[in-house]
């Protein structure tokens, strides 16, 4: 299969019920899963390249996190958080009825990851964290808070690609096909023929109410979770990252399940996972889990 299946699970809110969208590349009777989860302000489509290099043997699956690409949009956007994203990834993992998951993480789709393997019975078997961990730099949340939700529109995809660059450049070097390709699905179209980005705009709601004081609380309950975690772990992060920092990065190999840390140079945050180098990684660590070594 060369392209995916777009499909919808309906998950539980406190106001009602919403769809989650998700992608699904190769065999859907496949059992085994690996789960590939965005950050921020992206979707699943992040993930083709990776997914099409894994599909023969693995069964690929690409939510949209809600509020962003085909997912629908919370009417309460404090719901905009961990508690609300984990909730949804266990009906999504339900619904899969999956008996080996495999997670792929990059950014906040780690932090859900990173959630969820910590819990007793996880389901979750090898984890991959992309530029992320426990403890994230205040400086690197305010620089996201600055642009996050803010008002957008562009006449071409062009113009929207070489606009969403100049806040992207920390994801490395990319071919001018690459970047137009991982920008197609971040827009949607507008009714005056115009461009905007592709999730709700309130995301940024509990973004931009993060305070040192709230982060530090929250990181303390996140390094308890990452102690918590058996599953085999790799940890990859952009050389150049200001979110994970390397002190943080080299603690994480040293606690909870010492993850294997890989760098990349020439790169900030978070690597997109295009360029081959990146992808033999993953896809080495995934399939030696397959094979059982």
């Amino acid at each position: 299969m060369t392209e995916p299946q777009l499909r919808r699970v309906a998950c539980l809110d406190p106001t009602g019920l919403h769809d989650m969208a998700y992608w699904q590349w190769g065999d859907p009777d496949n059992p085994r899963v690996v789960v590939c989860v965005h950050g921020l302000t992206r979707q699943g489509r992040d993930f083709d390249t990776l997914a099409r290099s894994l599909c023969d043997e693995f069964r690929v699956v690409c939510p949209d996190v809600v509020g962003r690409g085909q997912s629908d949009w919370l009417r309460d956007p404090k719901g905009y958080q961990l508690p609300t994203y984990m909730a949804d990834m266990v009906t999504l993992l339900a619904r899969l009825d999956a008996t080996e998951v495999n997670w792929v993480g990059t950014s906040m789709g780690g932090l859900i990851g990173m959630a969820l393997a910590s819990l007793k019975g996880s389901p979750l078997r090898r984890l991959v964290l992309n530029d992320v961990g426990p403890e994230i730099e205040f400086e690197a949340v305010a620089r996201i808070a600055a642009y996050v939700g803010q008002p957008a529109r562009w006449d071409s995809l062009e113009q929207a690609a070489a606009d969403l660059w100049k806040i992207s450049t920390g994801f490395g070097p990319h071919t001018d096909e690459q970047w137009l390709a991982l920008t197609r699905p971040q827009v949607m179209a507008l009714p005056d023929g115009g461009y905007g980005p592709h999730y709700d705009p309130a995301i940024g709601v509990p973004v931009r109410a993060t305070t040192p004081e709230l982060l530090a609380a929250g990181q303390a309950m996140l390094w308890h979770a990452y102690d918590t975690i058996t599953c085999s772990t790799l940890l990859l992060r952009g050389a150049d990252s200001d979110l994970l920092s390397p002190s943080t990065a080299q603690a994480m190999t040293q606690r909870g399940p010492r993850a294997r840390l890989v760098e990349f140079a020439g790169v900030g945050h978070a690597p997109t996972l295009q360029a081959p180098d990146q992808r033999a990684v993953i896809e080495s660590f995934l399939r030696s889990a397959a094979a059982g070594t």
